[in-house]
C-alpha cells in the first residue's frame, strides 16, 4: 500500500551521521511533534539528486521554515557514510541525512523502486512529503524519471 495524506508516518529506524558516528532514529524521533518536509531520491550523488533535488530544499529550508515547517530531511536508500558524506558534500546544514539503508522505509511506506535494470538494485521512489506530528499531510510522488512534484518549489506551493 503506498503512503497516501491522512496516514501516519509507518515505522522504521533510520541511520543518521552524528559526530559520535552513525545512530539509530525512529520515524517518532524523527517526526512526533513536529511538522517536517521529507524529501525521498533514488541514490545520494545521482545527478538529479545531487544537482537538482537537494540543492532546492537546501535553498528554500528558510521559505519553508517560515511556512511552519519544522525540520527538512532527506532519505535515500543509502548507508550513513554515504548520506553523511553527501550531506557534508552539498553543505546541508542542519538538513537531517536519513539512511534507509535496507530500504525499510521505503517498503513500509510502499514507494520502493526496482532500480536492478540499472544496476543500483532496490531503491526508494523520488517524492516529497509533509507530516504534521507523524501523519501525512501532503505527498508527492513522481513519476518514473520525473522530477517536478517532488520539488522545494512544488510543495512551498502546497503550504
Amino acid at each position: 500500500m503506498i503512503l497516501k495524506v491522512g496516514d501516519k508516518i509507518p515505522e522504521a529506524t533510520f541511520m543518521v551521521p552524528t559526530p559520535d558516528g552513525p545512530e539509530p532514529r525512529s520515524t517518532d524521533d524523527i517526526f512526533k511533534g513536529k511538522r517536517v518536509a521529507l524529501f525521498a531520491v533514488p541514490g545520494a550523488f545521482t545527478p538529479t539528486c545531487s544537482a537538482k533535488h537537494l540543492p532546492g530544499f537546501k535553498e528554500n529550508t528558510d521559505a519553508l521554515k517560515a511556512k511552519g515547517i519544522d525540520a527538512v530531511a532527506c532519505t535515500s536508500v543509502n548507508d550513513v557514510f554515504v548520506m553523511d558524506a553527501w550531506g557534508k558534500q552539498s553543505d546541508a546544514g542542519d538538513m537531517m541525512m536519513l539512511a534507509d539503508g535496507n530500504g525499510d522505509f521505503a517498503k513500509a511506506a510502499g514507494l520502493e523502486l526496482d532500480a536492478t535494470g540499472f544496476g543500483m538494485g532496490a531503491r526508494s521512489q523520488r517524492y516529497s512529503i509533509v507530516a504534521n506530528d507523524g501523519v501525512v499531510e501532503h505527498i508527492n510522488v513522481e513519476e518514473g524519471g520525473e522530477f517536478k512534484v517532488s520539488s522545494a518549489e512544488y510543495m512551498l506551493d502546497q503550504l
